[in-house]
């Protein structure tokens, strides 16, 4: 409160927005990592003979007791509640049953977005399918503006017409519509997100994005599970995984391998909702799609025509449009404190994300 720091001060905050940028480095190498495997994983499931789409959608979010090991080693946050009010945070956490809708809504929204991306990859090459997920920015955009009061300059809606100009671009009929929707409803799913952390959990601790994750992917991977034995696919898994054509072992390691590596993404996509911004995090994962065509050239053997490298630049202009609206955003809050020794306080409040928890 207009305090001035001293020398300690001033390292301390260095040190402090140092970390705050590994984290966020570090949540942007899961994401890209973890959605380019997964995503390669997912086709090469259908290559080999994988027929299920419900088991597709299930491991998608079945990895999630994975994460209960690091949910153990990051105690509960009321020792590090942000302003050392007398509640903490304590006094701060929602009610359960609140708590519970948020998890329930936003889960059963992620088991539908499932199913729409497993049937869009089964019925696209994944070169394509990843080109149409760069839509997914363009919707989260535009949601992000409605739902999430996100400023939307003339740089964000050339990127929102670029990408769903590149997509529109590639055709496929019933693949494209769902995997349109599958995007349109992802986008939902992170400013439902970013609404959630910012109106009810209101808590600042990398404990309560393990949460969302885990709480959410449970719900998803019920409702996933429930589809596979409604449907009666779970009785042909057996004679799926006999005739998959790498083997029976090649069968359940794709299987984990893919739930795995969603989930290391899913990590990824929380941390940078509850880091940064919903927008932000759909902008790293629209970033990581036109890798995955690429890699799919080598490994599947899809064809890269005209079409698809026109979309696929498309895309990068789109995905390049909001991140240098980005770039301007940050350097005005660099001039601002420059011009005005009073700014930092109230510019970094405002602008910038939060700086990480402190360590427990």
């Amino acid at each position: 409160m207009g305090t001035l720091e001293g020398p300690g001060g001033a390292a301390a905050g260095g040190r402090r927005r140092w970390r705050w940028w590994f984290v966020v480095g570090l949540n942007v190498f899961f994401l890209l990592a973890g959605q380019t495997a997964a995503t390669l994983l997912g086709r090469f499931y259908y290559d080999q003979g994988g027929n299920s789409k419900w088991m597709a959608t299930l491991v998608q979010s079945a990895g999630f007791p994975i994460l209960l090991f690091a949910y153990i080693f990051f105690p509960s946050s009321s020792s590090s509640s942000s302003g050392g009010s007398p509640g903490g945070a304590a006094a701060r956490r929602p009610p359960a049953a609140l708590l519970a809708a948020v998890y329930l809504s936003i889960g059963l929204l992620v088991a539908g977005d499932n199913l729409m991306y497993s049937y869009g990859l089964l019925y696209l090459p994944v070169s394509t399918y990843s080109l149409i997920c760069a839509t997914q920015l363009a919707f989260n955009a535009v949601l992000s503006r409605l739902i999430n009061s996100q400023k939307f300059t003339h740089l964000i809606l050339n990127s929102v017409l670029l990408l769903t100009f590149s997509a529109a671009l590639l055709g496929y009929a019933l693949g494209f519509i769902l995997t349109l929707g599958a995007s349109a409803t992802y986008a939902l799913i992170l400013s439902l997100m970013q609404l959630a952390f910012e109106r009810v959990i209101k808590r600042a601790t990398f404990r309560v994005v393990l949460e969302m994750q885990i709480f959410t992917s449970a719900v998803a991977a019920g409702a996933s599970a429930a589809g596979l034995l409604g449907s009666g696919e779970w009785r042909s898994l057996a004679g799926e995984a006999a005739a998959y054509g790498k083997g029976e072992a090649s069968y359940a390691m794709t299987l984990a391998g893919t739930a795995v590596a969603w989930q290391v993404a899913s990590v990824g996509v929380v941390g940078l909702v509850f880091l940064v911004s919903s927008l932000f995090s759909n902008v790293i994962s629209a970033v990581a799609l036109p890798l995955v065509p690429i890699f799919a050239v080598f490994f599947f053997g899809d064809p890269m025509d005209g079409e698809k490298v026109l979309a696929m630049l498309l895309a990068v202009w789109g995905s390049a449009s909001y991140v240098y609206q980005n770039y301007l955003d940050v350097q005005k809050v660099k001039k601002a404190l420059n011009d005005d020794p009073e700014a930092p306080a109230v510019a970094v409040a405002v602008t910038a994300p939060p700086p990480p928890p402190p360590p427990p």
